[in-house]
């Protein structure tokens, strides 16, 4: 029973470690940016945000559970891969805000053609919702079913500062 109680502890103490380092290491982009550039590197799970060509930061993301290979059709749970526009916002989301992304394009639909299945869509960046909780930040530790997803005040600046529009590239 003490050694079940010492690694829950230990669990515990990891746990509020993690929470507090991101937490207290986060960094905003600057009030008012305007973020004409976006992209995404699937193998690193990183997101990179621009403005006129300067990087304004680097988000940490959560991707589709199946991370290898572009989408191919619907309920494939892939992310897919490409060029894009964020084609609209949504401030009223089941998790949190999105930006919606312009998924799918004539390549995906000429694609899934081929293979005689539906491209599906409703592909976005998003937060987390409810889901989390204040632990939202573990966000990366949870799969999408091909969504882009960053926490919920991640979500809150990218929302202010992406506009429709957009350009975003998915890279594998």
């Amino acid at each position: 029973m003490k050694f079940i109680i010492r690694i829950l502890g230990t669990a515990f103490i990891l746990i509020i470690a993690l929470y507090s380092y991101r937490l207290f290491t986060k960094v905003s982009i600057p009030l008012n940016s305007k973020i004409d550039k976006i992209i995404v590197d699937k193998s690193d799970r990183t997101m990179h945000v621009f403005s006129e060509e300067i990087l304004l930061k680097t988000y940490s993301i959560a991707i589709g559970k199946n991370t290898r290979g572009k989408k191919e059709y619907k309920g494939d749970q892939k992310t897919p891969e490409g060029h894009y526009t964020i084609f609209n916002k949504n401030p009223y989301s089941r998790y949190h805000k999105n930006l919606g992304i312009s998924y799918p394009n004539a390549d995906d639909k000429a694609h899934a053609k081929k293979l005689g299945k539906n491209t599906g869509g409703d592909i976005k960046i998003h937060g987390t919702g409810s889901e989390l909780g204040p632990f939202d930040i573990f966000h990366t530790w949870f799969y999408t079913d091909g969504c882009i997803r960053v926490t919920n005040d991640e979500m809150d600046e990218l929302y202010e500062a992406v506009k429709i529009g957009t350009k975003i590239e998915i890279k594998p």
